[in-house]
C-alpha cells in the first residue's frame, strides 16, 4: 500500500497517471540508443536529481533571450508549467530508455515541432527553434544540470572518465535533433566535460536576465508540479538554484549558496530520494532493464 501511494505521487510529479510505464518493456531485447551499460542509463535513473536538473536547465535556458522567445511565443508554459516539464521529462525518458523506434519517434516529433517555431524577439531579432546555436545551448544546459545534480545527490565520486563518457553519449541526441556541428561556434558537439564547460562560457555574451527570465523564476517558485505539492516544488527549485554553474549567479542577480545551505538541501533531497527509488522499482529505467534482459 505504501509503495503504491509513493509511486502514484511520484508519477504525478512528472505528469503520469500513476500506472507503470509498460511500453518500456517492448520490444524485447532492444537496447535503444544507449543500453544498460551506458552512463546515460545510470545518470538519468533517479527521479529527483533529474527533476532538479531539469529545473536548473530551464533557468539557464531562460537567460538566452532567443531560446526563451521560442518557448514564450509558441508554448503554453505560462499557463501549464507542469505540462511543459512533463513533456520534457517524457522526451528524456523516451530517448534515454525507450526502444529504438520509440526514441526515433520522439526525436522526429520534436524536430517537427521545432520546424514550425519561428518568430521575432521584441528587440527585432529573428529566431527559429531548429537553429543549431539554440539547439546546442539547450543541449549544454541539460547535460550540465543533469550531470551536476547526479553528482550532488547520487554519486559525488563519479570519475572524470565517466563524466566525459556521459557527454559523448548525449552528443548523439544533439546530433539527431539537428544540431549540426558545422554551424556552431564550437568545433564540434562536446564529448568531454571540459569542452562542454568551455562551450557554455562561449554563450555568456548572448545571455541576459530579463523581465521574462524573472517571470520564469517566479513561475517555477510558485507553481507546484502536482496539486498540494508547493512545499516540495520550492525545495526542488532551491536545490536547482544551488547547483548552477558559478557564472550564472551574477547573471541571475543572486548570491551563490553557502556550504551549509548546500549540505541541508543535499540531505533533504537524498532523504526524499531513497523512498522514491524503492517505490519506483517498476519505473521507466527498471522496465527498460527488464526489456533488454528478456
Amino acid at each position: 500500500m505504501l509503495k503504491s501511494l509513493i509511486r502514484r505521487r511520484a508519477r504525478a510529479l512528472v505528469g503520469g497517471d500513476g500506472s507503470a510505464p509498460l511500453e518500456y518493456l517492448q520490444p524485447r531485447g532492444d537496447p535503444g540508443l544507449f543500453g544498460p551499460g551506458s552512463e546515460v542509463w545510470r545518470v538519468h535513473a533517479d527521479l529527483l536529481p533529474m527533476m532538479i536538473g531539469g529545473i536548473g536547465a530551464l533557468v539557464l535556458q531562460s537567460l538566452h533571450p532567443l531560446a526563451l522567445a521560442g518557448v514564450w511565443d509558441h508554448s503554453s508554459f505560462r499557463q501549464d508549467l507542469r505540462g511543459r516539464l512533463a513533456r520534457t521529462a517524457s522526451f528524456i525518458a523516451a530517448t534515454s530508455y525507450g526502444g529504438r523506434a520509440m526514441a526515433e519517434q520522439a526525436i522526429a516529433r520534436v524536430r517537427s515541432i521545432h520546424s514550425q517555431v519561428v518568430g521575432h524577439h521584441p528587440d527585432g531579432r529573428s529566431y527559429r527553434a531548429d537553429d543549431p546555436q539554440l539547439l546546442y545551448w539547450v543541449h549544454l544546459t541539460e547535460c550540465s544540470c543533469f550531470l551536476r545534480c547526479y553528482r550532488a545527490f547520487v554519486d559525488p565520486a563519479m570519475s572524470r572518465a565517466r563524466r566525459d563518457r556521459y557527454h559523448a553519449e548525449m552528443a548523439r541526441i544533439a546530433q539527431l535533433l539537428g544540431c549540426d556541428a558545422a554551424a556552431l561556434r564550437a568545433a564540434r558537439i562536446a564529448v568531454t566535460e571540459q569542452q562542454a564547460r568551455a562551450d557554455m562560457r562561449d554563450y555568456l555574451d548572448q545571455l541576459e536576465f530579463s523581465e521574462r527570465s524573472a517571470f520564469v523564476l517566479q513561475l517555477l517558485h510558485d507553481t507546484p508540479l502536482a496539486p498540494g505539492r508547493l512545499a516540495l516544488q520550492r525545495l526542488l527549485v532551491q536545490a536547482a538554484l544551488a547547483h548552477l554553474p558559478h557564472w550564472a549567479y551574477p547573471l541571475l542577480r543572486r548570491q551563490p549558496p553557502g556550504a551549509l545551505q548546500r549540505r541541508a538541501l543535499q540531505a533533504a533531497v537524498v532523504a526524499l530520494g531513497a523512498p522514491l527509488r524503492w517505490a519506483l522499482d517498476d519505473g521507466v529505467a527498471a522496465c527498460a532493464r527488464r526489456r533488454v534482459a528478456a
